[in-house]
């Protein structure tokens, strides 16, 4: 639905009063900052690096005063890559960004409509408050995997707020069914809620939990949703980085997979999972086939990323 100016106007406004507290609390930082940086005893590089903290928040708070005209000079920017690591280790964290685009694509995209509902996350993400899923860029590489899989039974790991989710509903066949983990219930509310709207809530299922968790979810798996030895096809990995390879050799455990079945993990440069890279390259021509795609963190273009590509080739045929 368009915007007349006046709403254009009034969410300008509310954006720009939501920062106030954090411009406020910068600049008594600064200030702070700008005495200690100052002062002579202070070593060298601690005061260098003072004065340049100091130059990214007047730039940050200068871009939040203009609207956000740069993309990566935002808070929510900075805070997820700053503190990528550590929001890894609590998975998808909970806040009120979640629930603030959940309303948004509600008011902004055509029930229904699964395409404008994609462009309104885009839009959401780009232009309020950067989110911690695949994205637009990323997400074209999920789309052409999805396609060229044709899967039937599909599992990804880490639903968040249904962004992935929509993208796989929209690229995988008619008849195919997503499964969807997500550790947080208040994650997973919201994320029924985008994909009902979206049009496509007969096609996801969301299952709270997740495959560390002692077998709870496993056995979920397995007795309530049918899981079966060679039943899987697609496997899209998307959740807290130091269990990817963890979660992916449960579901090997678990005889899941088969050969030819893909699976596809987000963000192996940034935050980062080194232990199933290393993993893949190790297993490369003996398990897996994987392909390496350099791309960049979502929404924005300086900070690269890497999305892998796995084809499963069977038990080890070398072993």
């Amino acid at each position: 639905m368009p915007h007349t100016g006046n709403e254009a106007k009034e969410r300008s406004l509310a954006t720009r009063s939501n920062t106030t507290a954090a411009i406020i609390s910068s600049a008594m930082s600064g200030a702070a900052a700008v005495t200690l940086a100052r002062t002579p005893k202070a070593p060298a590089a601690l005061r260098w690096a003072l004065w340049g903290c100091l130059g990214l928040g007047a730039a940050v708070t200068a871009n939040e005063l203009t609207g956000k005209p740069v993309a990566f000079l935002r808070w929510s920017v900075l805070s997820f890559l700053f503190g990528g690591r550590f929001l890894s280790k609590l998975s998808r964290v909970r806040g009120g960004r979640e629930n603030a685009l959940a309303a948004y694509v509600l008011k902004n995209a055509r029930a229904g409509n699964l395409d404008d509902v994609i462009r309104a996350i885009d839009e959401f993400c780009y232009t309020q408050s950067v989110m911690m899923n695949v994205g637009d860029e990323k997400g074209a590489i999920l789309d052409r995997a999805v396609r060229r899989a044709q899967p039937y039974r599909l599992l990804e790991l880490g639903t968040y707020c249904g962004y992935s989710a929509l993208r796989t509903a929209r690229a995988m066949p008619a008849d195919a069914h997503l499964y969807s983990l997500e550790l947080r219930p208040e994650n997973a509310e919201v994320a029924r809620l985008i994909l009902a709207h979206a049009g496509v809530a007969d096609r996801v299922t969301i299952v709270v939990g997740h495959l560390g968790d002692g077998g709870t979810t496993l056995r979920r798996l397995r007795t309530e949703y049918g899981f079966t030895a060679g039943s899987l096809d697609f496997v899209f990995i998307d959740h807290d980085k130091r269990a990817y390879l963890p979660d992916l050799q449960h579901i090997l455990d678990e005889g899941w997979l088969h050969q030819g079945s893909v699976v596809v993990a987000d963000n192996v440069k940034y935050p980062g999972a080194p232990e199933y890279h290393d993993y893949m390259r190790q297993q490369e021509g003996r398990t897996w086939r994987t392909r390496e795609h350099r791309t960049h963190v979502e929404y924005q273009s300086l900070i690269r990323d890497l999305v892998l590509e796995s084809d499963y080739l069977g038990p080890d045929r070398l072993g």
